[in-house]
């Protein structure tokens, strides 16, 4: 049974508000685990995993409630959907460690130096996108940010401005991480972190406009990014202070490279026909995506 469909508007304020909720919820309870109460410290990450899979789960709910199965099947297929082109693929899978790589060149060319390289193998790092995948934040977020969320603010916005607010939001549904030590991003730069992460919620907008909405495709650059930013690290070793700015160097120009990219991919959105911004029906799907390519 379905109820009454909620407005745009609505739907986003109630998805956003119902994934923080449940999300930092679970990631401050397993922090005060595991510094409060030692005895249950063996639930900090089983509930550090419940809260990166609230975006996906509150997605399917709501799509289940407000529109049937109907729409839940559509919004489901689309995890599947991998007929796209070759170059896409290449895209999600390469983007990222294409920015680190040019950043590694411009930094030799500015230092006169190599800046530190990751040292984990490439067949490593694969094995851990494939888990990831499976099992980790990209399933666990996708459904719900580019499955969800940006279809609905792009009806209000168009998918340019879309992916901007997305990745603001993104990013800040991270925050509590910063604050958890045991984590990657434990005393890091939020600041720059909010600067990168908006610059990818483009690319990967550009990524879901040009593979007419395949969740499939987001998943596994957000993987990939996960996997392959660390091949030219940007983390500041004991850094105490998430609302300091970053000292590193690595940091500062990853971030000039994804909005040089960024600005190009605004630019294309904004001028094509995906700038209308699709319609967030369960009828109409993501084709209204398609972007110039």
């Amino acid at each position: 049974m379905t109820t009454g469909k909620p407005t745009t508007a609505a739907s986003l304020v109630r998805f956003f508000s119902i994934t923080f909720a449940v999300t930092w919820t679970c990631f401050i309870a397993g922090a005060l685990l595991s510094t409060r109460a030692p005895t249950l410290a063996g639930l900090r990450w089983p509930l550090l995993i419940l809260g990166a899979f609230a975006p996906s789960a509150v997605a399917v709910w709501l799509t289940a409630r407000d529109e049937g199965r109907a729409a839940t099947r559509a919004l489901l297929r689309r995890v599947v959907a991998w007929r796209v082109g070759l170059r896409w693929y290449a895209f999600a899978l390469g983007y990222m460690a294409a920015i680190k790589l040019a950043v590694a060149l411009v930094y030799r060319a500015i230092t006169g130096a190599w800046p530190q390289f990751g040292h984990q193998a490439w067949y490593a790092v694969m094995a851990a996108m494939v888990v990831a995948t499976i099992f980790g934040g990209p399933l666990g977020e996708e459904i719900g940010w580019r499955g969800y969320a940006l279809p609905r603010l792009a009806t209000r916005f168009g998918l340019a401005r879309a992916s901007v607010l997305l990745g603001l939001v993104w990013a800040c549904w991270h925050l509590p991480v910063f604050f958890m030590p045991g984590l990657d991003q434990y005393g890091q730069s939020f600041p720059v972190y909010l600067l990168q992460v908006t610059a990818l919620s483009v690319a990967m907008a550009w990524l879901y406009g040009n593979t007419n909405g395949s969740l499939l495709l987001a998943i596994l650059m957000h993987s990939a990014v996960n996997q392959s930013k660390d091949i030219v690290p940007s983390i500041v070793t004991a850094a105490t202070n998430p609302f300091a700015l970053s000292t590193s160097l690595v940091a500062w120009l990853t971030i000039a490279l994804l909005w040089v990219a960024a600005a190009y991919f605004l630019v294309r959105m904004s001028r094509g026909t995906a700038d209308r911004g699709p319609t967030a029906t369960a009828d109409s799907g993501p084709t209204a995506l398609r972007t110039a390519d």
